[in-house]
């Protein structure tokens, strides 16, 4: 048995079905869970959720006898610094696709082996690992969405593990401070596996059933608000698809179970293009337009077509937006604006809680038509939109309070009252 194993969170900030912990557990005297917290990482407006995150963690191992070491500074640094302050024979840690992430995880495999330290990682983040699927007909990844769903399907799955009973830390472990939250905690998202679990198990119980139905009723929130406890790992994506499956039985819990395929979709073809955050994908030929102000009004939510904006707004003051709503406003803002996708992507990843590399890059290009989509000039309108997913216009009164006084048949095209709406801006370009 070994000694001393050091494990590396990042994006997994969990106890239950955390494949590298439980390894730990079982073959280790002793694990050292640590997080290091790297000013590298980008993340101002998801700081927060993070500090919230992590105190739920250093809780869950403080009662299984455990303790979450936590340090400040370059996450490869200061693994290889504890290595060698505790002797630690081997650091475990979830594998990442991310440029960034395949940057420090090759970092730390280097070191670990200059220091004579086994070094492994484990699934995790994802259902199926990134490198599980192949296409029959060659290639290193899956382009297309449908064939991808009908091979994830029948791949089979590990087992969901159970949280350690007992985490056995070394003696004289330095626990080390919580980072500090960068802005007010949101009251909609609190941080951390225990209000992860709590919301999954809520809605799995009241509302996947009724997910086919109600995913797109833009007023009524009525699809699952996960995603930021997927992003930080606060919930195993393994753990909600097997719950999903019955808990949805009678009901459409596949069409939920999709949902969390087309997750595991965008990280496969993020781990073989880890550049989707910068180049196109598929590269055709766009010629996209430079305008500072209209990037600035949509940034605003004060574009003057209220669909746009209450999604835009949505998203500053709650850290999320729904999910109907990121498909209005990134084809506004591709194909009625022609701005580049990276404007819209970049601002999406600065303010949105569940912001991660693959899925939001990923959706970004499938909306731009640089990405996955087999109809890259799919259009929307965006009216229509509005009208069938918002038909009362509550979504849009909730965050554009201007319009509270516009009749409710008028709430999305407000730019046809004959002396407009105080308050509120002029259309940056027609809609009717």
């Amino acid at each position: 048995m070994t000694d001393t194993v050091i494990v590396l969170f990042s994006r997994d900030l969990r106890v239950h079905d955390h494949p590298a912990l439980a390894a730990a557990c079982e073959h280790a005297r002793h694990v050292i869970p640590l997080f290091v917290a790297d000013p590298a990482i980008p993340g101002d407006n998801r700081r927060g959720f993070l500090a919230e995150c992590l105190a739920d963690l250093r809780e869950s191992l403080r009662e299984r006898g455990g303790e979450l070491a936590v340090r400040h500074g370059d996450q490869v640094a200061e693994t290889m610094r504890l290595v060698g302050e505790s002797k630690a024979q081997a650091v475990y840690t979830s594998m990442d696709v991310s440029t960034f992430a395949n940057r420090r995880q090759r970092r730390l495999a280097e070191e670990c082996e200059r220091a004579r330290t086994a070094f492994q990682m484990f699934p995790g983040l994802t259902i199926v690992p990134p490198d599980a699927l192949r296409p029959s007909g060659g290639g290193d990844h899956y382009r297309v969405f449908t064939p991808y769903w009908r091979a994830w399907t029948r791949q089979p799955r590990r087992d969901v593990l159970k949280a350690p009973g007992m985490v056995n830390v070394p003696e004289g472990l330095r626990a080390g401070r919580l980072p500090e939250p960068g802005r007010e905690p949101r009251e909609l998202f609190r941080g951390g596996e225990t209000a992860g679990r709590r919301r999954m198990t809520q809605w799995l119980r009241h509302c996947v059933a009724d997910y086919a139905d109600g995913h797109d009723d833009m007023a009524g929130n009525r699809t699952s608000m996960l995603s930021p406890y997927l992003r930080f790992g606060c919930v195993s994506p393994l753990e909600l698809e097997s719950f999903a499956g019955v808990e949805g039985a009678g009901g459409d819990g596949e069409e939920f179970v999709r949902q969390l395929c087309w997750r595991d979709f965008f990280h496969q073809v993020t781990r073989a293009f880890p550049r989707i955050n910068r180049d196109d994908y598929r590269p055709r030929g766009h010629e996209w337009r430079d305008d500072d102000h209209a990037a600035q009004a949509w940034k605003e939510g004060m574009t003057g077509i209220p669909i746009v904006d209450a999604g835009m707004r949505q998203m500053l003051s709650e850290g999320w937006m729904h999910n109907r709503a990121r498909l209005i406003v990134g084809s506004f803002l591709v194909r009625r604006l022609r701005l580049d996708w990276r404007v819209g992507a970049q601002h999406f990843f600065d303010w949105l809680l569940d912001g991660d590399v693959a899925n939001n890059y990923g959706n970004w290009q499938w909306v731009a038509g640089t990405g996955n989509d087999t109809r890259p000039n799919r259009p929307v309108n965006h009216i229509r939109q509005a009208r069938r997913y918002d038909p009362d216009g509550e979504y849009v009164r909730r965050y554009v309070p201007e319009l509270d006084a516009v009749p409710r048949r008028a709430v999305h095209e407000p730019w046809k009252l004959p002396l407009g709406v105080p308050g509120y801006p002029a259309p940056l370009v027609r809609m009717d």
